[in-house]
Formats: structure tokens, C-alpha cells, sequence
């Protein structure tokens, strides 16, 4: 088992960066995400009733689990939805995310 899980980031500007986190940290990626410093405003303190955390799955969306009802709500009502979109406050980082990349999309007006 590794010690770290890596995951890239596209931020809102196109740049990109590789992060690597502790596995077994119990967080979100929106957590993460706003502790590296990331545009997510997580307004409802990730019960996903904002969408302020919305990020698309650029690699790995298979491995994620599906979104459950409250998250697809959230989703349908974005102008930016995309068939990868996720609420990142709903992604517990685990071992699976491995190798993932993710895009900010989060307005900072939603």
C-alpha cells in the first residue's frame, strides 16, 4: 500500500499541479482542495448544497462511486455540468483516487 495518493489539479487558469496526499487522512477533496489554497468556497460546509466545490473528472471517473440523489440535484441545476462533473465535497479521499485528475469549476458567484 502506498504511503501517499497523487492527484492533478487543473485550476480555473489551466494550470496544472500535482498534489500529494496522506492516504488514510479522512477528507474531502474539497477539503483538501481549500487547504492547498484552491478557489472553492464550500458555502455549505459540504452537505452539497452549493456546488461552490464543483470540479470535472478528467481522468479516473470510473473509480468513483455514483453521486447519490442530493449531489445529482446540485449538479443538474449548474450552467457548467458536465457528464464528469462531481461536487468535491462528496469525494472522500482514498486510495482509489490515485492517479485522478480533477478541474476547478466552482464559480466563486454560485
Amino acid at each position: 500500500m502506498k504511503d501517499l495518493i497523487e492527484v492533478t489539479i487543473i485550476d480555473k487558469d489551466g494550470t496544472s499541479n500535482t498534489l500529494q496526499i496522506p492516504t488514510g487522512i479522512s477528507l474531502s477533496l474539497m477539503e483538501v482542495l481549500k487547504g492547498e489554497g484552491y478557489p472553492i468556497l464550500a458555502t455549505c460546509g459540504g452537505m452539497a448544497l452549493c456546488a461552490t466545490c464543483h470540479v470535472q473528472v478528467i481522468k479516473g471517473y470510473e473509480k468513483l462511486h455514483q453521486p447519490e440523489d442530493q449531489e445529482w440535484a446540485m449538479l443538474d441545476t449548474l450552467p457548467n455540468y458536465t457528464p464528469q462533473s462531481r461536487l468535491s465535497c462528496q469525494l472522500k479521499i482514498d486510495e482509489t483516487m490515485d492517479g485522478m485528475e480533477f478541474r476547478v469549476m466552482g464559480e466563486d458567484n454560485v
